[in-house]
């Protein structure tokens, strides 16, 4: 193997295991939701402020670290991004050792740094990747390669949660120290790690040149699209397990005494179902289009989330959970709550096939770009507040899942229409 390809190789493996720190710390958020619930007697979408504060530093950070990236590069971006991620995760386990308001803003303040932290990660790993893998469907397929380590780190947090917090009514930030103590080791090895990686950087371009430029990411009709599916699509993928955790915990399962525990572990299984998703978007990325894989999952996951919404919640199914009492075994749960969870296998595919169908034919412009695309990031934290403001409005957890079928309705329209590239006389070179 040439030194060229071992480097890449390592690049590779280092921009995968950041995909994962993205996901870990994340959706650590979506359970502490419920977390700063219960400790702070808050309403629903106050519960949501955490993810709320964690995506919309996206909107605030995606720019101007895409800005980073183009000057001083992917390294350096990376490391930046680490250190941010460190003090972030540090200020919410801070958090956890005050008492009243103060805790609960000193959390959000710590979710919000966090926040510019996965922003920047983002933006240094998806373009990375892709090219990396020299693009079209081989970019994708690494994309869903880096998703599929994603998902099983999402997947395990999720999981941990819930044997850390085994009673929700009763819980503290302070419970949940054993994960953010292991986000800062994360984040801590990775530093190391990268300052001692050769990471191939991309040609400098002269900026007098570029700054004369009348075009940019902004002036491809595909790639503005794109941005509006990648605040979609996260709010999407976000909405439907963290409104799914809350329902089974507040009286989707009835009077079950694990119901906590069961809510974790189904919420759970949807990440984990993204993980499988992503290793067959994978296996198939280099054989299928990005156009193709969109539509499919996209109309999928219309038909799921519609059962979910009208099907008696009375019919239940089995699902293998995890209960504090009798450990692993099977439990009856809403079919609503099982359609819910196999739409993770839709939601799997669908961040790497935007992002791709959204930088191909960019060019020069796609570092630019990638700011852009990770400010649209924080449709993660405003979709799942407008869904628990619905909840809190109609006292119906399902009505919400009104807004996923309107997410999904737009991202098929982006897959079959909006990807197209119709600006291909703007030079690129």
């Amino acid at each position: 193997m040439s030194a060229q390809k071992k480097s890449n190789l390592l690049a590779i493996i280092v921009m995968i295991l950041l995909f994962g720190m993205i996901s870990f710390v994340t959706n650590l958020a979506s359970p502490m939701g419920d977390v700063l619930k219960n400790q702070f007697d808050v309403a629903n979408w106050m519960g949501t402020l955490g993810v709320f504060a964690n995506f919309i530093a996206y909107a605030c950070m995606g720019i101007p670290a895409g800005n980073l990236l183009q000057k001083r590069g992917y390294k350096f971006t990376a490391l930046a991004a680490v250190a941010v991620g460190f003090a972030g995760v540090g200020v919410q386990t801070i958090a956890g050792l005050l008492e009243g308001n103060t805790a609960f803003g000193v959390y959000l303040l710590g979710a919000f740094i966090a926040g510019f932290s996965m922003c920047m990660l983002n933006i240094v790993v998806n373009p990375m990747l892709n090219k990396l893998a020299g693009g079209g469907n081989r970019g994708n397929q690494l994309l869903q390669v880096g998703g599929s380590f994603n998902s099983f780190m999402g997947t395990a947090v999720i999981f941990l949660t819930g044997i850390f917090v085994p009673r929700i009514a009763d819980a503290q930030i302070k419970q949940v120290f054993p994960l953010m103590f292991i986000a800062l080791a994360i984040f801590a090895i990775a530093f190391i790690v990268i300052m001692f990686t050769n990471i191939p950087e991309n040609p400098k371009v002269d900026a007098a040149k570029e700054k004369r430029s009348k075009y940019g990411p902004m002036s491809f009709r595909h790639f503005v699209l794109g941005a509006i599916a990648i605040f979609v699509y996260v709010g999407v993928e976000v909405g439907i397990p963290n409104v799914l955790q809350k329902w089974l915990q507040n009286g989707g399962l009835g009077a079950n005494s694990d119901a906590e525990t069961i809510a974790s572990t189904v919420t759970a299984t949807y990440w984990l179902l993204m993980f499988f998703g992503r290793l067959a978007g994978a296996a198939l990325g280099a054989k299928v289009s990005a156009k193709s894989m969109l539509a499919t999952v996209s109309t999928i996951g219309i038909c799921l989330v519609l059962g979910a919404i009208f099907l008696d919640p009375a019919t239940s199914v089995n699902l293998p959970v995890f209960m504090k009492t009798e450990g692993f075994g099977m439990a009856e749960v809403p079919i609503n709550a099982a359609l819910l969870v196999l739409c993770g296998l839709c939601t799997s595919v669908m961040w790497g096939g935007i992002f791709n169908l959204a930088v191909e034919g960019l060019g020069k412009y796609t570092e630019r770009g990638s700011g852009i695309f990770m400010a649209m990031v924080c449709g993660g934290g405003i979709l799942p507040l407008l869904q628990n403001g619905i909840v809190d409005m109609t006292e119906s957890y399902l009505t919400s899942y009104w807004v996923i079928v309107a997410g999904l309705a737009f991202l098929l329209y982006y897959a079959l229409i909006g990807s197209k590239n119709v600006n291909r006389d703007i030079p690129v070179e």
